[in-house]
């Protein structure tokens, strides 16, 4: 649900709310119907919060000296967007993950065919165990910091988001984690 989504559904509360006050007359009856769409429309924007607060809250990648800096999200992870063959992509830091990792829309959105890619790989995560295809993406570029034929997977199961890890981060030569941001130096 985004916050288009949202706002819509907040709107058809408040309708409801009023179509509500003009048919039911008995007060007891209105307020319960009341607090079942405030508890719906509560219940709808929490269990989507981290995506409504990252539309709200941009983070801000900054370039200084060779360090890149990445300001903590309000979901308190880091992510940071890639150009991967010229094409943004979003990731989450992960330094549990030994590779960087791809969902299946981005390598579709990066030109990587995921119906032809070989998923003869093996992942064990948090979800279980899922098969993985090694790649090689062409170009990787994280601000002037470029990389070529740079070595990924592309996981099958479902992901939230493609996943930055060790394969990557360990190009640095120091990642600092301080409370409110990551910082990489090369």
């Amino acid at each position: 649900m985004d916050v288009t989504q949202i706002i819509a559904l907040g709107l058809l509360i408040v309708v409801g709310l009023s179509l509500l006050g003009s048919i039911v007359s008995n007060n007891s009856a209105r307020n319960a119907a009341v607090w079942v769409l405030i508890f719906v429309g509560v219940t709808a924007v929490s269990s989507q919060w981290d995506e409504i607060s990252r539309n709200f809250y941009p983070q801000q990648t900054t370039f200084t000296d060779g360090a890149v800096e990445v300001p903590k999200g309000p979901d308190n992870h880091f992510r940071l967007t890639l150009q991967i063959n010229d094409v943004p992509v979003e990731f989450l830091v992960d330094t549990g993950a030994s590779q960087m990792v791809l969902t299946l829309e981005d390598a579709a959105r990066v030109g990587l065919d995921p119906d032809t890619l070989p998923f003869i790989g093996t992942a064990f995560t948090a979800n279980g165990e899922v098969a993985t295809a090694p790649v090689r993406l062409d170009r990787v570029q994280l601000g002037e910091i470029t990389d070529t034929r740079f070595r990924a997977a592309v996981n099958s199961g479902e992901m939230e988001s493609s996943l930055l890890g060790m394969s990557y981060l360990s190009r640095f030569e120091s990642i600092e984690i301080t409370p409110d941001a990551l910082i990489l130096r090369r």
